[in-house]
């Protein structure tokens, strides 16, 4: 007999396969031996499942790369650091052109005193 031909469970087609794990878990569940996580189970699981993923640097520095490119003040933003530190330096020209001369980036002006108000 070979050693590497499937047989049972993993010969199923995956829906076949699907169907009796959905029946074994109701069955499991209507016969009250179903495992249900306590609260404090489920965070036990979520904290060793962290630590895990956290230790592949690659992908966290991804997801949050991911992560700021869709947040709100990454919309638009060029993922290729040097186009950013050319937008970045483009933007900060364009907003002082529009300033006048002396006038702070609060709108208000040099004033007499450093941090002088009105």
């Amino acid at each position: 007999m070979p050693g590497n031909e499937r047989r049972g469970f993993a010969a199923m087609d995956r829906e076949k396969q699907r169907e009796i794990a959905r029946k074994g878990g109701k069955a499991a569940h209507d016969k009250g031996t179903a495992h249900e996580f306590t609260a404090d189970e489920a965070r036990q699981a979520g904290r060793k499942g962290g630590e895990a993923v956290s230790r592949d640097r690659a992908h966290m520095s991804r997801i949050g790369r991911e992560g700021g490119l869709s947040s709100r003040g990454g919309r638009g933003r060029p993922a290729n650091s040097e186009e950013a530190e050319e937008r970045s330096a483009d933007d900060s020209a364009s907003s002082r052109a529009e300033r006048g001369p002396g006038e702070h980036l609060s709108g208000q002006g040099g004033g007499e005193e450093a941090g002088a108000r009105p």
